[in-house]
């Protein structure tokens, strides 16, 4: 009988040592997840604890050791709470700043294309209508061009003379005897460009004003005339 007491003694203190180490090392951890320091004399933390263990009856040594286990347990899951709640927090952080950067990058986009519509309308409207030009009987090519120029807004004027350049070399009495196309842009037919003058066949303004008309109706440019005509040769 004494020996088995003695036996159940030791295997008593054996197990108080280890749940005793599992709870030093469960305070450890939550030491280190609170940011308190721990004492690092764990072996003589560990010998008291066994020799009081020691002490405790065979019966609840398992509710002790459930007790170990599951703060243990509580420990590591404060500390993976605590990790997972600073890694979305992080990831939150460089949302936000990706949602700013794309706010002010659009907000830019929008303002620019504001401002070069703006352009384009102001230089439309100080363009000169055909009306405002006094009529000759007739025009050299570099009245031709400079009336043009002073009709057509600027960034689009180099397209629109590519157009005429092609069509009609800047002749507006270029007549084509087999389609009946007429004038500097080659309307077909020609007497479409009546819807700008009734002078469309001797005055180059007119021309040039329907023909920029057309233009930005079907092309919303010149430039996207020119653009259609470069890859189909016709517009």
């Amino acid at each position: 009988m004494l020996e088995g007491n003695r036996v159940s003694r030791i295997s008593v203190r054996g197990f108080a040592v280890a749940s005793a180490t599992a709870v030093t090392t469960v305070g450890a951890v939550v030491g280190v997840a609170s940011g308190t320091p721990q004492p690092s004399n764990d072996f003589e933390a560990t010998a008291a604890d066994a020799t009081l263990l020691a002490d405790i009856p065979v019966g609840q040594q398992a509710q002790v050791q459930v007790a170990s286990l599951t703060q243990q347990a509580d420990a590591q899951a404060a500390a993976a709470d605590a990790a997972a709640k600073k890694s979305a927090e992080e990831a939150a952080r460089i949302q936000a700043a990706k949602d700013a950067k794309a706010k002010k990058q659009a907000a830019e986009e929008a303002a620019e294309r504001a401002a070069e519509e703006e352009a384009e309308r102001a230089s439309r409207e100080a363009a000169r209508d055909a009306s405002s030009f006094a009529t000759q009987s007739s025009y050299t090519v570099a009245e031709v061009k400079a009336i043009a120029r002073q009709m057509i807004p600027g960034e689009q004027f180099q397209c629109f003379s590519n157009i005429v350049d092609h069509e009609s070399s800047w002749n507006y009495q270029a007549s084509n005897p087999s389609s009946g196309a007429y004038g500097l842009v080659q309307a077909l037919p020609g007497s479409k460009m009546a819807s700008a003058g009734a002078d469309w066949q001797t005055n180059p303004a007119t021309q040039i004003k329907w023909g920029l008309n057309y233009m930005n109706e079907r092309y919303d440019s010149p430039c996207g005339a020119w653009s259609f005509w470069q890859a189909n040769h016709w517009y």
